[in-house]
């Protein structure tokens, strides 16, 4: 777990950086005022590979490991979250759902386009009416024939507008039974499949989030996922890692408000002396400094758990619960650091605290990450 000796690691992240510098830092704000999904973007971070970091090489990814995806996701972030949390999105749901539960065929169909970014893609499970409740989800699939018949819609997908793919959870049994979900992949252009509200948002306003919609949707049973009602159970399995993916989004978001913060309060001069040198700030800089270090370590611990293929729903929760906690505090800190100007759109700590606040929401709020640790210490 000595991830700070690891040169591949090093070399990762410096390509990462240098993409962030030339491609996202010059648009971040035109971007965030026109709430601009850019997809050429993505379409570059397709050549790079970090659009398919963890798939296979044999499918047309980079074949490498939760680690590099972290680093990749984490030096994204510092730059702009709204690009990271899009990556995230599409290569540990949408992607990582069919490489995980998708049969040869299914890999062979689908992870090439999505690991290249030739298509980009979404992941629905959350409803109107069902956040955290998923169990109670509205959207039906009916078998009829050899295709199912799919009805309802999702809001709060990520790319659910400019997606060309969409790994969706429906329910194929009576609410509240157990085993009552399917998950399906619908590609755009099949009739009654349809995206609706783009939601007008707090943050992350360059990472797309709108509704889906199907009405009487008809896809061939060749686009179910795995079983039958085994659904539920992937969609828990998939977030397991995207808490992973949301922590290490997190992770970016802190390190990029703290250098804001630490530079500003260098070189903005009070009273005859660096702000930097009243203790007032500098507590408060060697505390993010600390929240900071505290939540790399967890995210690297649930990451290596994961590339072994161990136990990490414990881990992955307490990372993602305590990574997310700490970039709101930090963001809303260097925000203060920066007194006035930090409330301006002239710097750039008041689009990290923006953006800080979906990480304690999105991929299982900060409340269902304490249940899940609290359900698990207990089993122990």
């Amino acid at each position: 777990m000595n991830y700070l000796e690891n040169e591949n690691l090093k070399l990762v992240a410096q390509s990462a950086r240098e993409f962030a510098e030339q491609y996202i830092r010059p648009n971040i704000m035109e971007w965030d005022e026109a709430q601009t999904f850019p997809v050429e973007c993505f379409k570059e971070l397709g050549k790079m590979g970090f659009m398919g970091i963890v798939v296979p090489e044999e499918y047309g990814g980079s074949g490498l490991s939760y680690d590099e995806y972290v680093t990749i996701v984490d030096e994204i972030s510092q730059v702009d979250p709204s690009i990271g949390l899009s990556v995230a999105a599409h290569n540990s749901l949408c992607t990582n759902h069919i490489l995980a539960f998708g049969n040869e065929e299914q890999k062979q169909r689908w992870l090439p386009k999505l690991a290249t970014a030739e298509w980009i893609g979404a992941w629905g499970l959350t409803e109107h009416n069902t956040g955290s409740d998923a169990g109670g989800m509205s959207t039906t699939a009916v078998k009829d024939g050899d295709e199912w018949v799919i009805n309802g819609a999702k809001n709060f997908i990520t790319h659910a507008i400019s997606g060309d793919v969409a790994v969706v959870m429906t329910r194929t049994g009576e609410k509240g039974a157990k085993n009552n979900a399917t998950a399906f992949v619908i590609e755009k252009g099949t009739p009654g499949f349809t995206s609706g509200k783009k939601e007008n948002k707090l943050g992350m306003r360059a990472s797309e989030t709108a509704e889906l919609i199907f009405d009487n949707v008809r896809v061939s049973d060749a686009n179910r996922l795995g079983e039958v009602g085994e659904g539920f159970k992937q969609a828990l399995k998939i977030l397991d890692g995207g808490r992973i993916s949301i922590a290490a989004l997190s992770l970016g978001i802190a390190k990029g408000a703290y250098k804001a913060a630490l530079k500003y309060a260098q070189e903005r001069h009070q009273f005859g002396q660096a702000i930097a040198n009243f203790q007032a700030v500098n507590f408060k800089l060697a505390e993010m400094a600390t929240e900071i270090e505290a939540s790399e370590l967890l995210i690297r611990k649930a990451s290596y758990l994961k590339n072994n293929h161990l136990p990490m729903a414990t881990e992955g929760a307490m990372a993602k619960y305590y990574a997310s906690e700490a970039c709101v505090k930090i963001a809303n800190d260097a925000v203060q650091v920066f007194g006035g100007y930090g409330y301006t759109k002239d710097f750039p700590v008041e689009k990290f605290y923006r953006d800080s606040k979906l990480c304690t929401i999105g991929e299982g709020t900060t409340e269902i990450q304490k249940l899940v640790i609290g359900r698990n210490i207990l089993k122990d």
